[in-house]
């Protein structure tokens, strides 16, 4: 290996060829801590012909390839499982062109999806795409999981925003397909492949994507109501009633709002008593003087729609203090360790329906489990995670992790759901995900594959 690693050092500099542990310790392990690994060494290029040098050096010795953007997965997609080139994208952070006129812009893979929305907004536009990790995950990290956040109900999954891509191919040939084309019938349709395909068919370096008018105003209100089923007729009410104005629609249980509340510093509740379910609304307006022929409509409609309390964000701060209650859910959990997280994807009609059964199944095979139920109810995706209070008794229930999924999964799939909505199958569903596509999916899944990847060292053990 002392070759390849000079001939990575002759395309890098020796200061962004890592391979002290001490060095590459920071890119070994998942944002969970579930899934680590060495890998041989941790490049950084600085831009799309390293990239391509890179990973042609490493097609040659057929050493196998890791990606790795912001590190903030939550299934292993992007972690080593040992002995290959961990190729980190973190200094592919420029953007290339703003175009306000087509609206759009051209980012660098590693740029983080905070810096490609103030760069949008520096030209008074909108990058919809966000969530939590959104100061630290990139854009390709998003790209590779088809990311969707808290925006998909009005402007639809990474998918969806993206118009274009580069990526360097598994045997280090670069495709430049960054167009910026609302229309291009010519042929297949090349960059879906690479979207959600988490590194393992290529290596997205750059990519085009769609920007909007920037909304003037924001309504954001924080609900409570009492079952997820009012929920969802909540959310038909508003839509029938205000449109495409809805631009989040994200469903917050009991237990989620406690675990906020007790390990994120300054977390409040913003209703004087403690409540079930709670709902966070944000609309959006295109005209500064919108809100108040909104509200005047809006109000009558929660009152008749079950809601049992509410509160309307008075100011940006307390905007910022409601959003940071659901955005802080995952890091709370985190704090009291290990849980079994489940990422699905429902048609928003079964919601309520797989709440209840599924809870009920869980209680009574797991008695004292803790269910945390969040998620984006307006698109269909919940985060449901899973976990016993008692943390004594934790790692026992974590040791049962098979039995759970079984009991969640096979409720999804009965309900023409999904088990992976956002996150990806990384290590962690890649076998699970068998259970549940057919034959004829799985195996042109690995033609794909093999026909892009035939030596297999693009994130081997992922996905497939």
């Amino acid at each position: 290996m002392s070759g390849l690693l000079d001939s990575l050092c002759r395309i890098t500099s020796a200061d962004f060829l890592l391979t002290a542990d001490a060095d590459v310790a920071p890119y070994c392990t998942d944002w969970r801590g579930r899934y680590s690994g060495r890998p041989l060494a941790v490049a950084l290029p600085a831009d799309t012909a390293a990239v391509a040098a890179i990973v042609g050096v490493c097609a040659a010795a057929e050493v196998a390839i890791v990606p790795q953007g912001g590190n903030t997965g939550l299934v292993g997609g992007a972690t080593p499982r040992g002995g290959e080139v961990l190729l980190s994208l973190k200094r592919l952070n420029r953007i290339r062109t703003l175009d306000s006129d087509n609206l759009t812009l051209i980012a660098e893979a590693g740029c983080t999806l905070q810096a490609v929305q103030d760069a949008a907004a520096g030209i008074d536009r909108l990058f919809p795409l966000s969530l939590a990790a959104e100061g630290s995950a990139t854009l390709g990290g998003n790209l590779s999981t088809n990311a969707g956040g808290v925006q998909v109900l009005r402007y639809g999954t990474a998918r969806e925003l993206t118009l274009g891509l580069e990526v360097v191919l598994p045997d280090g040939r670069v495709w430049d397909g960054l167009r910026t084309l609302r229309k291009d019938n010519t042929g297949y349709d090349l960059k879906q492949l690479f979207i959600g395909a988490e590194g393992t068919l290529g290596l997205i370096t750059a990519a085009s994507v769609k920007l909007f008018p920037r909304p003037r105003q924001n309504v954001t209100l924080w609900l409570a109501v009492p079952d997820p089923l009012a929920a969802v007729r909540l959310l038909g009410v508003l839509r029938a009633a205000v449109g495409d104005a809805i631009t989040a629609f994200e469903l917050i249980d009991r237990n989620a709002l406690a675990l906020v509340l007790e390990h994120i510093p300054g977390a409040r509740n913003p209703l004087p008593e403690a409540h079930a379910w709670q709902v966070l609304v944000e609309l959006s307006l295109f005209e500064a003087t919108a809100m108040e022929g909104l509200l005047e409509r809006l109000m009558p409609l929660l009152a008749s729609s079950g809601v049992l309390a509410s509160v309307l964000a008075t100011s940006e701060a307390q905007r910022r203090a409601f959003w940071a209650l659901r955005e802080n859910i995952s890091l709370a959990q985190k704090t009291e360790g290990v849980s079994i997280k489940h990422d699905i994807a429902l048609p928003i009609s079964a919601i309520a329906e797989f709440i209840a059964a599924a809870g009920a199944a869980l209680h009574a095979a797991f008695p004292g489990i803790r269910i945390v139920c969040f998620g984006h109810l307006g698109d269909g995706n919940l985060h449901y995670n899973l976990s016993q209070a008692d943390a004594a008794a934790n790692p026992k229930f974590i040791a049962r992790t098979a039995e759970a999924n079984r009991l969640v999964h096979d409720r999804v799939h009965r309900l023409g759901g999904s088990i992976s909505a956002e996150h990806g199958l990384g290590q962690l569903k890649r076998d699970e995900v068998l259970r549940y596509k057919s034959e004829v999916e799985i195996d042109l899944m690995r033609r794909v594959k093999r026909a892009l990847d035939p030596q297999g060292i693009m994130n081997p053990g992922k996905v497939l």
